[in-house]
């Protein structure tokens, strides 16, 4: 980052209502806010609020997405901590290991030391009973601590998520105590917990329906079909070979989408990235 660059940035956040609303953004974090919640949380008026976010976005702090009617406000995370990395990169003559908590913003060959997030991603399926459950297992295997998997249906299995998927999970090395089929329904509670990513594996050419999560305040939403197990015929063999094969693509392309640089991709470029791997044959290629 030039100097000019930074007094800019500095610049647009050297005013109360400007600061105030970039703490707002930032404590929401990359799910970002609407315009009318943040005019709430703040008390401003819409045409105040107009002004401060153009200044802002002008200086490249936040972006803005559609979300159906609304638009979502959200902070650059990436260009906020090229900044603070900026402002501290000479901290004790260029040792920032002796400026305590200040040097864990300096920049270190290029990358900015910052403590890794956590998203919240939920699966979503008809049952609830196979593939949401696998992407649940694999995630929270592949990212722990980076991602947090959830799985849930629009029918759930009353009873409960397929055998044969949760030995294949076992046999693979998965935790499966806590895998149950469950609706939708569970994670639109005020007390469930917040969704950053939502992704739909139903298979629509077969005419499946996935539930809507509408314009749930997430990060980004996304469709990777993937076929039914309940619907895989022939013999033990083939159905086992069948789910060796569904669980390898999925497997894929979370090993991929686990890998995606969330904190430093625009909302836009990150559901582009993550529409990508709704494409089986790119999710092999990558």
């Amino acid at each position: 980052m030039e100097i000019d660059d930074a007094a800019s940035a500095l610049a647009a956040i050297g005013q109360s209502t400007r600061l105030e609303l970039l703490r707002a953004l930032l404590n929401a974090g990359p799910s970002g806010l609407a315009a009318g919640e943040i005019a709430a949380q703040l008390g401003v008026p819409s045409s105040t609020l107009s002004f401060h976010l153009k200044a802002l976005d002008q200086a490249g702090l936040i972006v803005a997405t559609r979300q159906g009617t609304k638009l979502i406000y959200a902070p650059k995370i990436d260009r906020l901590r090229a900044l603070f990395a900026f402002v501290s990169e000479t901290c004790c003559g260029g040792e920032p290991s002796l400026c305590g908590d200040l040097g864990r913003l300096t920049v270190n060959e290029g990358k900015v030391r910052m403590p890794p997030a956590n998203f919240t991603v939920l699966f979503l399926c008809t049952r609830n009973s196979a593939r949401s459950i696998m992407a649940e297992a694999i995630l929270n295997k592949l990212a722990p601590g980076k991602f947090t998997a959830f799985s849930a249906g629009s029918e759930p299995a009353v009873e409960g998520p397929m055998p044969e998927v949760l030995s294949q999970l076992k046999a693979l090395g998965h935790d499966v105590s806590t895998l149950r089929s469950k609706g939708w329904e569970e994670f639109t509670r005020p007390d469930s917990p917040k969704m950053d990513f939502v992704i739909t594996l139903c298979d629509m050419l077969a005419g499946q329906v996935c539930p809507d999560f509408g314009e749930t305040m997430t990060i980004t939403t996304a469709a990777w079909p993937m076929p039914d197990p309940a619907k895989f015929a022939g013999s033990a063999v083939e159905r086992a070979t069948m789910l060796n094969e569904l669980y390898a693509g999925l497997r894929r392309r979370l090993d991929i989408f686990s890998n995606l640089p969330v904190t430093t991709l625009d909302r836009m470029a990150l559901k582009a990235r993550v529409d990508e791997l709704a494409d089986p044959h790119a999710a092999a290629l990558r």
